[in-house]
């Protein structure tokens, strides 16, 4: 494997078929996070435990099946198993919208609701994150990338918004409704595009057990592979829980209100989405992994001039610093990833990433919030800022990590 990127013609641009199947899958996300908000409001009406039931018969069953979930990526080929998806979904969030137009919200259909969409994303995710080398040539795989990753974050900041003005307009069966629309548009995209190469041939075939354990036999086999996702476990579970646990305890110890929780956020999310925009548009640089390390540098960076300062200027600048930095990091390191794996294991090594980075979160959450608790957040993004900056510095000065 290489970390040096091939280089991109300035007048290079990426395939159609790539930017209409983009468009169409991020209209499909937005109303997922639309949805995704919509079931967890329904649940609160629950009761708290509730609601972390309904949120766990999403996230459990995704995590679980995974690694199957890959494996039946690589041998059906991502474009049929999101063409499967996408049809269940259209589906289900038809079907919850008229249940829950008649019946309300009960516990039991918001539970059914969830354990369907867990166990779809389990096979969904990792098809859909193995597109780009599908559909794109190797040269623009980079950029196709950073493509998908500055639409993802923008559905991201959006979708919030957007769930909480469908819930307050029309309530959950008419954000199940929206998002069936646009599980829809996507696939009328999937059965008009083809990808670049089919799936293994029927005899080439094995157990579907042995062959998602395959999957991560060619992970721990591949040069540099490991230590790419090692480093994207440690971006997402010292960077994720910044924004969602440390900042608001953090805004609340110092006495700042939610805007000030919300400026903050929003401005890492501002810094991420325009460095990704960028690389969208002049491609990456040469050295890639030397990049997303001077990336994660710059994040730790940002997260310890958040940690350090009580000003609320200077955190949201530093919070603006810190998102640039993740998106150098993600933009850079993810096309490593993706053009490592053999064209034969694609959706199985987007299982593992998908399944290293929920296992790396699950746990620093915890451990963060204990931090926070003992010692205050201030302390819980310190150690964000001293696990991602020392990442950071053995990717750029260990010879053997910088050039896998």
């Amino acid at each position: 494997m290489t970390t040096t990127a091939p280089p991109q013609p300035k007048a290079s641009a990426l395939p159609v078929v790539f930017k209409v199947w983009v468009g169409a899958a991020l209209i499909s996300q937005l109303g997922d996070a639309a949805l995704y908000f919509a079931l967890g409001w329904a649940a609160t009406a629950h009761g708290g435990a509730a609601a972390g039931l309904v949120m766990t018969m999403i996230v459990l069953p995704r995590t679980v099946l995974l690694l199957l979930g890959g494996a039946v990526g690589d041998r059906a080929g991502a474009r049929r198993v999101m063409l499967v998806g996408d049809a269940v979904m259209f589906v289900v969030a038809l079907t919850l919208a008229l249940a829950a137009w008649r019946l309300g919200t009960p516990l039991a259909l918001l539970l059914v609701a969830a354990l369907v969409i867990g166990v779809n994303d389990a096979f969904y995710l990792p098809a859909s994150g193995a597109m780009p080398r599908v559909l794109v040539d190797s040269e623009h795989v980079a950029r196709a990338t950073a493509m998908r990753q500055s639409g993802s974050q923008l559905v991201a900041m959006a979708g919030g918004p957007l769930g909480g003005a469908v819930v307050a307009y029309a309530g959950l069966p008419a954000s199940a409704a929206v998002d069936a629309a646009t599980f829809g548009v996507v696939l009328v995209v999937l059965l008009r595009i083809r990808p670049r190469f089919a799936p293994p041939q029927p005899a080439e075939r094995r157990h579907i057990v042995r062959e998602a354990a395959d999957g991560v036999a060619v992970v721990m086999r591949t040069p540099g592979l490991r230590g790419v996702l090692c480093l994207m476990a440690a971006a997402a579970g010292f960077v994720i829980p910044v924004g969602s646990l440390l900042v608001p305890l953090l805004c609340r110890s110092r006495a700042w209100d939610a805007s000030a929780a919300g400026l903050i956020t929003g401005a890492q999310s501002v810094g991420t989405v325009a460095v990704t925009l960028a690389v969208t548009w002049k491609g990456t640089a040469r050295r890639l992994m030397t990049v997303a390390a001077a990336g994660m540098v710059l994040a730790a960076l940002g997260l310890a001039g958040l940690a350090l300062t009580p000003s609320r200027a200077v955190a949201v600048v530093s919070a603006l610093c810190g998102g640039a930095g993740i998106g150098l990091l993600i933009s850079h390191l993810a096309p490593v990833l993706i053009t490592a794996a053999p064209e034969s294991h694609l959706t199985r090594v987007q299982s593992l990433f998908t399944l290293t980075q929920s296992a790396a979160l699950l746990l620093t959450v915890n451990v963060l919030g204990g931090v926070a608790h003992a010692f205050g957040p201030r302390a819980g993004i310190a150690l964000c800022a001293v696990v991602l900056g020392g990442c950071g510095a053995a990717v750029l000065v260990g010879r053997r990590l910088r050039t896998a």
